[in-house]
């Protein structure tokens, strides 16, 4: 007779986040009506309807799937699908997203602090000139309506430049992508967009007045900013 063996213990199970559920149930709707990259999937109103959740839950889970180029939100016309993705490989990229924020976080703060600096001391008015336009349309994206990831994008862009730093510039390139998931996710949390704009404008002035120590200081507080971000439970 052969001792006794005892049984591994079960664990119980892990409730999954609200914004999990969410996406499955976004996904599975996008089956279901077998939309194709390209249509539109319906209002949020609609949606969050449908799910028995707030607007504001509903357009998390959305940024989450925009974040991971399942879908496009694009102000005035809605989400649009951009591919059919399954479940499994969705909710795997969302927690890879989660479980890689503070390393974002950390690499922005080592590089764009720093070019923030430079671009106070190597700065040409061009370099001005650029800045400024960055952040008027930023400001006219949100006039509009819109989020303003486009100004926002071109005024990191701009202060890249006026460091002049080829290698930190390429470096930032390399992490362009990881970027831009954390800027989307930013700001489509409440009144983002706004405090978003007024930071960047303490940091071009104080690259305009030559102040590398002010600089630096204005971009870190940016990034902490930035980088507060409700997560869905």
């Amino acid at each position: 007779m052969t001792d006794a063996v005892d049984p591994q213990p079960l664990g119980r199970l892990a409730r999954p986040r609200l914004y999990e559920q969410l996406v499955e149930q976004l996904l599975g709707y996008i089956e279901s009506a077998r939309l194709r990259p390209g249509d539109l999937l319906p209002a949020e109103r609609d949606l969050a309807e449908r799910l028995g959740v707030s607007r504001a839950t509903l357009a998390q889970a959305l940024v989450a799937l925009e974040v991971l180029g399942v879908i496009d939100v694009q102000h005035g016309t809605g989400a649009v699908l951009r591919h059919r993705a399954s479940v499994a490989s969705v909710i795997k990229g969302l927690r890879e997203h989660r479980s890689r924020l503070p390393d974002i976080v950390e690499a922005r703060s080592t590089l764009e602090v720093r070019l923030a600096a430079l671009a106070a001391e190597r700065r040409t008015d061009a370099d001005l000139a650029a800045i400024d336009d960055a952040l008027r349309t930023m400001q006219a994206e949100i006039d509009d309506g819109d989020r303003g990831a486009h100004g926002d994008e071109l005024f990191h862009q701009a202060v890249t430049g006026a460091a002049h730093s080829p290698v930190m510039a390429q470096l930032m390139a390399f992490i362009g992508e990881m970027v831009l998931e954390t800027r989307l996710e930013s700001l489509a949390q409440p009144g983002r967009p706004e405090q978003s704009l007024v930071s960047h404008r303490g940091i071009a002035e104080a690259i305009r007045a030559r102040d590398a120590a002010a600089a630096a200081d204005a971009m870190q507080r940016h990034i902490e900013l930035v980088s507060d971000v409700a997560l869905l439970q």
